[in-house]
């Protein structure tokens, strides 16, 4: 899924247009700002069906080049790169999306 244009971008979902054409529509699940540059992670919207099927909560970090209408979305080739980002938007988004847990009770 490398360089693909932002065709709508709004607070929360972004749909990506690749090469060849084919749309793909992401909920935008956080942002960041590095020395490295720009990057957000993004989860692929499921449809109903493809939501029952499967528990599994991934998502994807890809590069913001480029600004205004000329912005695109890359895949980060760095592995070294990916992994520290991978680091910083698993730990901002376990705050964000953490379930308030009930606090235990104190006995008296």
């Amino acid at each position: 899924m490398c360089d693909n244009k932002i065709e709508e971008l709004d607070d929360r979902f972004i749909t990506l247009v690749d090469e060849e054409g084919k749309t793909y529509e992401f909920e935008r699940l956080d942002a960041i700002e590095t020395d490295d540059g720009r990057f957000v992670a993004l989860c692929p919207v499921m449809s109903e069906n493809e939501a029952g099927d499967s528990d599994v909560e991934e998502y994807y970090i890809l590069q913001v080049v480029g600004t205004g209408e000329d912005e695109e979305l890359v895949d980060i080739e760095d592995d070294e790169m990916l992994d520290g980002l991978a680091e910083i938007f698993d730990e901002r988004l376990a705050e964000m999306y953490e379930e308030d847990e009930p606090e235990p009770e104190e006995n008296a």
